[in-house]
């Protein structure tokens, strides 16, 4: 009698639920099951978008490394440690970082941590103080660490930085406990973010521009005057992707035509800042 009737929305949510519990509770199995399952899960409205995100992005954490997510050496904003006080506030005010690493002759040598709060401090009672009196001990990890580690011993030891070194000792970048954050929840905006008024595109000299990843091609081609929109993207993030045939880490670079695209800012799921060059 009743035997053709679909399956009520609660009897639904119990076999998910099911799943997942005997997932969990029997053999180990393979991410990409237990990512299948929890996918099937948010088309069945057992998870929202942003909750099947973050559990992605713990996973994520899970498997990432140190290097897979750290600025590398050639692009950390970087203090002497024989510089007095007064001569760094230009480059601290430009930049607004609330750390920055202090280097002895080169950027493979990093020997401290600036914190700018300290330098505030310290500035209007001694001007003659050099950086390397009031730097804090740099926390140095290893390329190879793992995220999760990383960031219980970020949790645990209350530093917010960490200074990347590879098998020979030497600094080859830095990890914040910010980036290692945004690989679970996405991008964090502070209020020293650039780019965090309305708008796509900004413009910062004659050839050079910055472009939020989320810009609709239609805008981008207004504006360029090009025509690289098509049906396989609907944003400049998009069409990087596309081109590079791959999700870019920060710091690659795409030439089309006479414009270079430099990726700024992505983690492990899309693009958020690219910078535009306009080659001569």
């Amino acid at each position: 009698m009743n035997e053709d009737k679909p399956p009520s929305s609660s009897s639904q949510r119990r076999r998910w639920v099911d799943r997942i519990s005997q997932l969990f509770s029997g053999e180990p199995q393979d991410l990409e099951e237990l990512l299948e399952i929890l996918r099937e899960a948010k088309t069945n409205r057992l998870l929202d978008t942003d909750a099947l995100t973050m559990i992605e992005g713990v996973l994520q954490v899970n498997q990432l490394r140190v290097r897979d997510i750290m600025i590398p050496r050639v692009q950390m904003i970087v203090v002497p440690n024989d510089a007095e006080l007064d001569t760094i506030i230009p480059l601290v005010t430009e930049f607004n970082h609330s750390r920055y690493p202090v280097i002895d002759g080169d950027r493979s040598k990093v020997i401290g941590i600036l914190l700018a709060k300290d330098l505030l401090a310290h500035l209007s009672k001694n001007n003659s103080l050099l950086v390397k009196d009031i730097m804090r001990p740099a926390y140095v990890v290893p390329e190879s660490k793992r995220l999760n580690v990383l960031l219980k011993e970020l949790r645990t030891n209350g530093n917010h930085m960490a200074i990347v070194v590879d098998e020979y000792g030497q600094t080859c970048g830095l990890v914040s406990i910010e980036d290692v954050l945004e690989q679970i929840v996405g991008e964090i905006e502070d209020e020293h973010d650039d780019q965090e008024d309305e708008g796509y595109i900004f413009r910062r000299s004659d050839n050079e521009y910055m472009i939020k990843a989320l810009t609709p091609m239609e805008e981008f081609d207004d504006y360029f005057a090009t025509q690289l929109v098509t049906d396989e993207y609907d944003t400049v993030g998009g069409f990087i992707v596309s081109q590079l045939e791959h999700m870019p880490k920060k710091g690659e670079t795409l030439v089309v035509d006479k414009m270079r695209f430099e990726v700024i800012r992505a983690d492990t799921r899309r693009v958020h800042l690219v910078k535009l060059k306009i080659i001569d």
